[in-house]
């Protein structure tokens, strides 16, 4: 116990600020954009809905490394998008805290946008005939009937979304590396301080990625049972 207690005293704490920065910012991006995208897709046709969700889905299947190589070929400072973002406007992707949050939000977007979109397919469509008699636009309709309607679904994707971007690591260590204090986050030094036979202090930052999860899980919970508390239930 006191060898425990002396870790934590001398623990870095940065990998867990990174993480929970980075985090928060992908879930932020990944929430509005997944609606975004969900909300387009089912209004397209099949042939081409197809396409677009399989493209859409597509980071989440492939292993997060491969995702990261691609990232690193696109965002590269020899290739023409890296050459012009840092040209044009000094912005710099690969091996700075832009290239965590550009990593995780690529892996953890297609969560958020597939119980997006499965949420919006189970609306009843006479809920939107309702608010257009009304004469709310499509747009208010969207934000003021829709996604409300859908709101246990969105917070189920904006959960897997924060978890998932909380615990990314392959595509991260491909495109962000592993610089301490800068995009080192808490998966990399779990695997760091593993390849050192450090088991207790990985140990430990296991321990408080679990009680993060854990409680922010619950809390969504809550607040999803708080919204569906008047719906009858089988």
């Amino acid at each position: 116990m006191e060898t425990v207690t002396e870790i934590l005293k001398n623990l870095d704490w940065s990998p867990l600020i990174i993480s929970l920065k980075t985090g928060v910012v992908a879930t932020i991006i990944s929430f509005f954009l997944g609606i975004f995208a969900a909300r387009k897709v089912i209004k397209t046709t099949s042939g081409k809905k197809a396409v677009i969700d399989g493209i859409l889905t597509l980071p989440m299947v492939l292993p997060p490394t491969v995702a990261g190589f691609f990232l690193l070929l696109l965002f590269s400072k020899r290739r023409p998008l890296g050459i012009f973002l840092y040209e044009q406007f000094d912005i710099k992707v690969v091996q700075t805290w832009l290239g965590c949050i550009i990593a995780a939000t690529v892996i953890a977007f297609p969560l958020m946008y597939r119980n997006a979109r499965a949420a919006f397919e189970q609306i009843d469509v006479n809920l939107v005939y309702a608010g257009r008699t009304l004469g709310m636009s499509e747009t208010q309709i969207f934000w003021k009937v829709v996604v409300p309607t859908a709101g246990p679904g969105i917070a189920s994707g904006t959960i897997l979304t924060f978890a998932r971007a909380l615990g990314e690591y392959g595509a991260t260590s491909m495109l962000a590396g592993n610089i301490p204090g800068k995009t080192g986050t808490i998966s990399q030094k779990i695997a760091m301080v593993i390849q050192d036979g450090d088991y207790l202090t990985a140990g430990i930052w296991v321990a408080i990625v679990i009680l993060i999860a854990l409680v922010i899980i619950v809390l969504m919970n809550l607040i999803s049972g708080k919204k569906m508390k008047n719906i009858k239930r089988w």
